[in-house]
């Protein structure tokens, strides 16, 4: 939206929502603004959206039924023609008058708005609303007054919420907040929001149906605050199997996809919420897996791990055990250090045939332990015999044997971004704990062969006074031809072959290796 759609939008929205309320003291009720009101509603168009700024200012100045207006009602809409005009000669970039008058401007801006709010009690959404303007004229002078009108509003919007007050206007004045950039201002009056509306006479499924809302709008946060609230509500009215399968639909919205929206970890808290009440007996094959598969594309190796190996107890000849198998076997090496459990189920794959995709990925990551160790002999078995099991296929996989095979026969060390990546990863000395790595974010972590992919770093950098500390990033494993430089924070790549894609970091500064870290595309 342009800068005078956004003004346009601000002014309506303001003119239309308090036009339509008043109050006269903290100790009266709120009084309907009557017809009065209507009438300059009627005339706000042709005055703010023609720039006759001054023209309506005078006009409330000389305003023949004063008494008859709600308290603070005059003031505010003095406070808001200001501040509306201010913003309206800055996209003009009227200059003259804004130079000349500005000042006095701001004046006229801070005292109304001050008596608007003084007029007003608790219950008057027209104190909100006089509270909010305060706030934006203090962000746009970026003076220091900024924290404290968010305090200001905060303690009022608390204060309202406690009355009779309108939840939705709650909500505008943290819409307002987040669209203009005040994140954590915009958090604590969605929670206010939140409390207000959970403590209304709303159902359940209203509440059900204003979470859904606001995960179809993108506000996740707030989505996820009100179905906490709903899913306390079910909790004690439901029987388990119906508050199982409730849960179920919750968490299909959070749980990672290949696009739209997500958020894993609450994906994973409501999975847990689903065990409690009946453990693995409310999981099947699928439920399994899509847990599994969610913890371990936001890397929480160690438990997704666990659950892997759960759907592989439970369904040994499951469409999936094969790829849970594979998985396990590179998180105990990669994540946990524990090479001869990872050994075990890599060996368990390659021996099962060297067709496909994980049994010959297998084959590769037995021989890359095995040459990490100084077991050549046994190595160049395992990239030969996967080399002859690849046959005419699996192009991209065959060049890596290719590449560990040239490094054995030429009395090569391992390529020096991998050997860091293993002596990272494979030394316990050096284990890091669980998230303290760099993360590693990707485009997509489902992907058809050919599709492009970006892998990026996320590193935790060191402290580094007022300087920027200079990191290399040290990529390795399926990254792609060409490699990337020491100074890529991502790469781009794309994938012929099917299976799981494996991509390692290791980020170095000029102290050491600050972290390492791995991620696992799954080419479909």
């Amino acid at each position: 939206m342009s800068k005078k759609g956004l003004f346009r939008s601000f002014v309506l929205s303001s003119m239309l929502t308090v036009f339509f309320f008043s109050a006269a003291s903290a100790e009266k009720a709120p009084q309907a603004a009557g017809p009065l009101c209507a009438d300059l509603e009627n005339m706000e168009p042709e005055y703010f959206e023609n720039g006759r700024f001054n023209e309506f200012s005078e006009l409330l100045d000389n305003y023949k039924d004063k008494k008859k207006l709600p308290a603070g009602c005059l003031h505010y809409y003095k406070a808001l023609c200001r501040y509306s005009q201010l913003k309206y000669l800055e996209e003009k970039q009227s200059w003259d008058d804004y130079f000349a008058n500005g000042n006095t401007y701001r004046d006229q801006i801070l005292e109304n708005a001050n008596k608007a709010i003084s007029e007003t009690g608790d219950a008057d959404p027209l104190r909100i609303k006089s509270r909010l303007l305060l706030w934006k004229f203090y962000r746009d002078q970026q003076g220091t007054f900024g924290d404290q009108g968010v305090d200001d509003l905060l303690s009022d919007l608390t204060a309202y919420s406690k009355s009779s007050g309108d939840p939705g206007l709650i909500r505008e004045v943290a819409d307002e907040l987040s669209s203009c950039g005040e994140k954590n201002g915009a958090r604590a009056v969605y929670k206010i929001y939140v409390a207000k509306l959970s403590s209304g006479n709303i159902s359940d499924q209203e509440l059900k149906a204003t979470a859904g809302k606001f995960y179809e709008e993108g506000n996740l946060d707030l989505a996820e605050d009100i179905y906490d609230i709903y899913i306390g509500r079910i909790s004690g009215s439901m029987d388990k199997e119906a508050l199982a399968a409730g849960l179920f639909e919750i968490a299909g919205f959070f749980v990672y996809k290949p696009s739209g929206k997500c958020d894993m970890p609450y994906a994973e808290k409501i999975y847990e919420k689903i065990y409690e009440l009946g453990g693995e007996g409310n999981f099947d094959q699928e439920a399994i897996y899509l847990r599994a598969f969610n913890l371990e594309k936001y890397m929480n190796y160690r438990k997704a791990g666990e659950i892997y190996s759960s759907l592989v107890r439970l369904y040994p000849e499951g469409g999936h055990s094969e790829e849970a198998l594979y998985k396990i076997a590179m998180i105990d090496a990669y994540a946990l250090s524990d090479i001869e459990k990872a050994r075990e189920f890599f060996g368990k794959l390659a021996s099962e045939g060297v067709s496909g995709p994980y049994a010959l990925s297998s084959l590769y990551q037995l021989g890359l332990l095995s040459q990490w160790e100084g077991d050549l002999d046994k190595a160049k078995g395992y990239y030969e015999a996967l080399l002859k099991g690849a046959g005419e296929g699996y192009a991209q996989t065959v060049s890596r044997a290719k590449q560990r095979l040239g490094e054995i026969e030429e009395s090569k060390q391992l390529d020096y971004n991998l050997k860091t990546f293993l002596d990272s990863a494979l030394k316990k000395d050096v284990f890091l704990p669980e998230g303290a790595g760099p993360g590693l974010e990707a485009s997509g972590f489902i992907l058809q062969k050919g599709e492009s992919v970006t892998v990026s770093a996320v590193a935790n950098m060191p402290e580094s006074g007022c300087n920027q500390v200079q990191v290399q990033y040290l990529w390795s494993g399926d990254i792609g031809i060409p490699a990337p430089q020491v100074t890529d924070g991502s790469i781009k790549s794309s994938y012929s072959d099917p299976g799981t894609k494996e991509v390692n970091l290791v980020v170095v500064s000029p102290a050491g290796i600050t972290g390492y870290s791995f991620a696992m595309l799954d080419v479909r």
